[in-house]
């Protein structure tokens, strides 16, 4: 199994890749960028200074000088890159994957990422040949200690925290290493904010409902106006309201629209394909242009880019920001959203109440269908969908969304699994749940095996 995936390099240490691969991707990457300088940061899972100093070697070997920036959250990387006009970066991680995974991300110039279609097929090729990348003059490698200056970027942008008491689950990961300090001086009481690349108290990825489910409490025990959790390497951010309640991600962007519709009316707001009505509906509302675009952070960050648009966000949890090199950055997020909501607090109104005029239709959360023949069930469900009645608008560039007046769904396949994944909406549950089990049926004379919750 290779470890080479649509987004990023990524898999089980040890058995989907190892050193000798690492190697390989260091010798061969400054010849595919054409970087004479790569930037590298690492998270603090145990077999991340393994992985580092096989990277390190590699592109040494090609001739080409690595500063490593050490431990750092993944947006810290993208804002060094983009800042310091580094013409290739790697961060180490596996993001929200447990502790036996590890991997790496790669940005080019720009902090534009190097998928699957933009050079990393290209990268795996080379790997994977009998050839080599040529020795260099061997590069050097040279500490980079930017953690205070970057610390200070968040710092000038935190705003007004007052009257806000909040409840922030850094998860054991990269978070640990800004947050507290960020926050220093505000009601915000921290949960597993020492790093552990073990991941022992739980889960990195804020998505499974487990992994929230503490913060969650200790948000109603405390009494606090809302809860924060990060992922492993703090590229996503979630949230709960006052109630314990998780969050749904899509809602979030509608906030961060908001925030920055304030400072440039009329700007574009990325949203992905997922997105619930609710949220378009309100970015048009605050005078915002809302733009549907494909799943997946290399699409979000040249999208953003294209268009010119002021923020994006995905249900996933990753928010985009022009200012922040059209890249992910979670602690941004957090902080901006904790900021509208501290507003709000002030103003004598909740998180919940914030999202009430968001959050107005029914929604199924994505749902999984273990199907291998995904392009037939696709094609099944997409004609199922002409012939229900007319919808009033189709997209079809990243699975299919089908709207109609008062409901919508979005049927798309897994890159890198045998699953589709379906999303629907609709005014009314009795209309949602009579027209997901229309499409549960078409989708069971697929199926190999089903899960049909959030996913």
């Amino acid at each position: 199994m290779s470890a080479f995936k649509a987004y990023d390099i990524r898999g089980i240490w040890g058995k989907d890749f190892d050193a000798e691969t690492v190697h390989r991707i260091g010798r061969e990457l400054p010849g595919l960028l054409g970087a004479d300088r790569v930037l590298v940061g690492s998270d603090a899972r145990t077999s991340s200074p393994t992985l580092f100093e096989a990277l390190a070697r590699g592109i040494a070997d090609a001739g080409a000088d690595v500063h490593d920036l050490g431990l750092c959250t993944t947006p810290m990387t993208y804002y060094f890159t983009g800042l310091l006009d580094y013409p290739a970066a790697v961060m180490i991680t596996a993001s929200h994957n447990g502790p036996e995974y590890n991997g790496l991300k790669i940005s080019r110039r720009g902090a534009l990422p190097v998928g699957a279609d933009s050079g990393l097929k290209d990268l795996e090729r080379l790997v994977q040949g009998a050839d080599r990348a040529p020795l260099g003059t061997r590069g050097a490698i040279t500490p980079l200690d930017r953690l205070g200056e970057y610390l200070g970027y968040l710092k000038a942008r935190l705003p007004d925290l007052s009257g806000l008491k909040a409840c922030v689950d850094c998860s054991c990961g990269m978070a640990s290493l800004l947050a507290p300090d960020l926050f220093k001086g505000s009601d915000v009481a921290f949960m597993y904010d020492t790093l552990d690349g073990t991941f022992a108290k739980h889960s990195p990825n804020p998505l499974l409902p487990e992994t929230s489910e503490e913060m969650r409490r200790r948000v109603v025990q405390s009494g606090a106006h809302m809860g924060v959790i990060f992922d492993g390497d703090a590229d996503r951010v979630m949230f709960s309201d006052e109630r314990g309640r998780f969050v749904r991600p899509d809602l979030i962007t509608a906030l961060l629209a908001a925030h920055y519709l304030e400072q440039e009316p009329g700007a574009s707001v990325l949203c992905d394909v997922r997105t619930s009505r609710g949220v378009t509906e309100e970015i048009i509302r605050l005078g915002g242009a809302p733009h549907l675009w494909k799943v997946g952070h290399a699409f979000a960050k040249a999208k953003l880019r294209e268009i010119g648009a002021i923020v994006g966000g995905e249900l996933a949890g990753h928010y985009y920001f022009r200012e922040f090199f059209c890249c992910d950055a979670a602690i941004l997020c957090a902080e901006i959203v904790m900021g509208v909501v501290a507003r709000a607090v002030r103003q004598g109104r909740t998180f919940s109440d914030l999202l009430a005029g968001i959050d107005v239709y029914a929604n199924t959360g994505e749902c999984n269908y273990v199907i291998e023949r995904k392009a037939e069930a696709m094609q099944a469900l997409g004609a199922w969908a002409e012939s229900a009645g007319k919808p009033t608008r189709k997209y079809d560039f990243d699975g299919l969304r089908f709207e109609w007046p008062d409901w919508w769904f979005n049927v798309r396949p897994s890159n890198t699994e045998p699953y589709l994944r379906l999303i629907a909406e609709a005014r009314d549950p009795a209309l949602l749940a009579r027209k997901k089990a229309e499409m549960d049926a078409i989708l069971a004379t697929f199926e190999e095996g089903v899960n049909h919750g959030q996913g």
